[in-house]
């Protein structure tokens, strides 16, 4: 099961992105808020919503969880 991150900085749209582990999109290492491993985004982004409520998944590494 892969591993998973939260940007701690929101995009533009005020969206807290999370990331799969290897994502060519991941923040700097100072910007992520490990989440864990989880079977897929979906509990991920559930328990990035804890801590920023507007996260979102990746579009690039977790597309089903991305409602951008």
């Amino acid at each position: 099961m892969p591993a998973y991150i939260v940007n701690k900085n929101a995009q533009t749209n005020g969206d807290h992105e999370v990331h799969k582990n290897g994502c060519a999109y991941m923040p700097d290492i100072a910007n992520r808020l490990p989440l864990g491993v989880h079977a897929s985004c979906g509990p991920a982004v559930t328990k990035a919503k804890r801590t920023f409520p507007s996260a979102d998944g990746c579009a690039y590494c977790c597309p089903t969880c991305n409602k951008s």
